[in-house]
């Protein structure tokens, strides 16, 4: 095996803080893809317990939380018997759990095309990083930077809307 393509795997105390530092974040932006807290910590749990048992595979090619991001959403796809991991043909419809708290919020947010729905859930409900969203999502972090401005704009735009009607 060549130097560069050795496998660097992930270790236990590293998976365990991750757990630590970003569980809510987890459980948070998931819950907006499972449509619910519970079945998000079910989720969180399992993705995790993946992880540790595979950690040998990670290749440290991406963030281990994107690593992980991609396992917990595959289990959340998994569980709404969505087949695949999103493509064109088939996308997570990430929505807020309880929009009763912010109606207006949510209306803006179902603006939002799926796809640009996710990353902004990832960003902004589950506080991933540019180049932890790119990894999850399978694009550039330029191209997490500008479905992120177009988002936001597209949000504000449909509050300011709502605002001065």
């Amino acid at each position: 095996m060549k130097p560069g393509n050795r496998i660097r795997g992930a270790s236990k105390e590293e998976l365990e803080e991750l757990y630590r530092e970003r569980y809510l974040g987890f459980r948070r932006a998931l819950a907006t893809v499972t449509g619910g807290y519970e079945s998000a910590h079910d989720v969180v749990q399992e993705a995790f317990a993946r992880a540790l048992a595979k950690r040998r595979d990670f290749r440290g090619e991406a963030p281990l939380a994107a690593w992980v991001w991609r396992i917990a959403l595959r289990i959340a796809i998994d569980e709404s018997k969505k087949p695949v991991w999103p493509t064109a043909d088939v996308m997570l419809d990430p929505t807020l759990v309880e929009p009763a708290h912010d109606p207006d919020l949510a209306a803006a947010l179902r603006t939002l095309p799926p796809r640009r729905r996710l990353v902004f859930f990832l960003r902004y409900f589950a506080d991933l990083s540019y180049e932890e969203i790119a990894a999850v999502c399978g694009v550039s972090e330029g191209t997490v930077a500008a479905t992120l401005a177009q988002s936001r704009a597209a949000v504000a735009e449909a509050l300011d809307t709502k605002a001065n009607r």
